[in-house]
């Protein structure tokens, strides 16, 4: 499977992928595993050659938080590996996934100082993201916010039809919840809310958005 564009490994040369490949070692999990576990000390880090992953964080209550969907490419645990501080959050897979553990991530990048400046700007990008989350979660409401994650989801992984953009959604309403930062109901009632303007259609683990424009829209 090709990595997203713009997710770590697409951003390597052949030799740089090669390099990793041999740096490090190739492991699958099952859907539902928890690959990386907050609060764990580790050196090492994930990079995702298949299959979609949740990011996600606790909050004192319990409540599960999730701050990010990643994809094949995708870098994962990267932060601990070079800071030597426990993992700040956890990876589970929503489908069965692949992908190469490399140990001394940290004694990766120094031989390699192209990759160590690419991770720097990917860092960049990351509190970008966050920054924007931050924003919509106390400008938007719950249908906006939860238009705005399917519009990434669709921009990501849609499928066009012939009755618009099918997306095979790896999470469940309440996984949705976590990352809109919202309770389940809310989101149930966001979803009927733009089933019933005719923007999406939904069904188990799916959603058709039949007008993305309109989604977009109300998702502003």
């Amino acid at each position: 499977m090709d990595p997203e564009p713009g997710e770590f490994l697409s951003l390597l040369t052949a030799e740089e992928v090669e390099a990793l490949r041999a740096a490090g070692r190739p492991r699958r999990w099952d859907r539902g595993t928890t690959v990386i576990t907050e609060g764990d000390a580790a050196d090492w880090v994930l990079v995702l050659t298949q299959g979609r992953v949740k990011v996600s964080s606790h909050t004192s209550s319990g409540t599960e938080v999730i701050l990010a969907v990643r994809g094949p490419g995708a870098l994962l645990g990267d932060m601990s590996a070079v800071d030597g501080s426990p993992r700040s959050n956890s990876v589970t897979a929503l489908e069965p996934i692949q992908g190469i553990v490399v140990r001394d991530f940290s004694a990766f990048l120094a031989a390699h100082g192209r990759i160590a400046v690419l991770l720097l700007q990917l860092l960049v990008g990351r509190l970008r993201d966050a920054d924007r989350k931050r924003v919509e979660y106390g400008a938007f409401d719950t249908t906006g916010r939860v238009a705005t994650r399917l519009l990434e989801l669709a921009d990501r992984y849609g499928e066009r039809t012939s009755t618009g953009v099918r997306v095979a959604l790896p999470l469940s309403q309440d996984e949705l919840a976590g990352w809109t930062g919202s309770s389940r109901e809310a989101v149930s009632k966001a979803l009927r809310t733009l089933r019933d303007r005719g923007l999406i259609e939904t069904g188990r683990r799916r959603v058709v958005i039949h007008d993305v424009e309109g989604l977009r829209r109300r998702a502003r």
